[in-house]
């Protein structure tokens, strides 16, 4: 029966697949895996690394600015998909249900979300430049651009979050 789909918001299932995207593949289990056993110069290889992003740590050696800098970069792109799900594709989501635009919106919003978060958190860091700000930006949008479809696919078929 539908009944889940009847109540399910577009931007909520967005959210929540951000959500676990990044805690499954940003985890450090997930991280050092990938940083072991995959081969960087393959297609493959780059992606399971790239999936892996947003990491965030539990404990590390590193400062507590990198750790902090690390752990927002997660949280923000999570909540900035939620955000943008929320307001991007508006009228996408509220006309065009189960269609490739609703697809394309939620992708759209988790390019974005994941450049931002990328730009916003690069630029907490002590004596920050606006080239490392860049292309901190870009290998967000990277991110976003190459895993973002598994958002846009969790928004199809889900109502706009108001009304």
């Amino acid at each position: 029966m539908a009944i889940g789909n009847r109540y399910r918001t577009a931007p909520g299932a967005g959210t929540l697949a951000a959500l676990v995207l990044v805690l499954i593949f940003g985890s450090p289990w997930y991280t050092d895996w990938a940083g072991k056993n995959t081969d960087p110069g393959t297609a493959a290889g780059w992606w399971l690394r790239l999936l892996g992003w947003p990491h965030w740590r539990l404990s590390t050696n590193d400062s507590l600015r990198e750790i902090v800098v690390d752990d927002l970069k997660a949280i923000l792109l999570v909540v900035l998909t939620a955000v943008l799900l929320y307001l991007l594709p508006g009228s996408q989501l509220a006309r065009a249900r189960g269609t490739i635009s609703q697809l394309l919106a939620g992708w759209a919003a988790y390019i974005f979300a994941g450049g931002f978060a990328a730009l916003f958190t690069t630029l907490i860091l002590a004596n920050p430049t606006l080239l490392a700000a860049f292309r901190a930006a870009g290998d967000g949008a990277t991110y976003g651009l190459f895993v973002g479809w598994i958002v846009g696919i969790a928004t199809l078929g889900g109502r706009r979050g108001t009304g």
